[in-house]
């Protein structure tokens, strides 16, 4: 089954790494220095604070954040040249380079593939860099 990055209910989410993993309740309690209550709320809550999502994220050794940032390069419009743009430059750190999961490169791969998006389409609506795009195809291009 594919995950849908539009709709992110993170509690489920993490609700359902628990469960994989088995973890105990315990544990949990123990390393979020919550009550059980409070971590059976968290279940049910669509989002948490970012040093409590960092926490789950330390517990089950897996990158939460990395959703939302899947999210941000599927469904973020893209930044207008000059919309907010100023001159200075932010203190805050600078990323090099977007990071795609196989998740999504294959999902981009297939709109393609599916002929759902052309090329063009894609770059346009995902900004994602012609050589970029064109290296995916190649690589990921089923055998026919």
């Amino acid at each position: 089954m594919e995950f849908m990055y539009k709709d992110i209910h993170i509690g489920k989410l993490i609700f359902q790494l628990v469960t994989e993993k088995e973890i105990d309740d315990d544990r949990i309690v123990k390393f979020l220095k919550v009550p059980q209550s409070k971590i059976n709320e968290m279940y049910q809550s669509k989002d948490l604070g970012t040093e409590m999502l960092l926490l789950w994220s330390k517990l089950l050794e897996y990158d939460f954040f990395r959703i939302y940032s899947q999210h941000l390069l599927l469904y973020a419009p893209p930044a207008s040249l000059n919309y907010n743009k100023k001159d200075t430059v932010s203190s805050l750190p600078q990323f090099r380079k977007n990071v795609y999961t196989t998740e999504i490169i294959n999902f981009i791969v297939e709109l393609y593939e599916n002929k759902e998006m052309t090329q063009k389409e894609i770059m346009d609506k995902y900004n994602i860099p012609k050589t970029t795009l064109y290296k995916w195809i190649k690589k990921h291009k089923k055998e026919l």
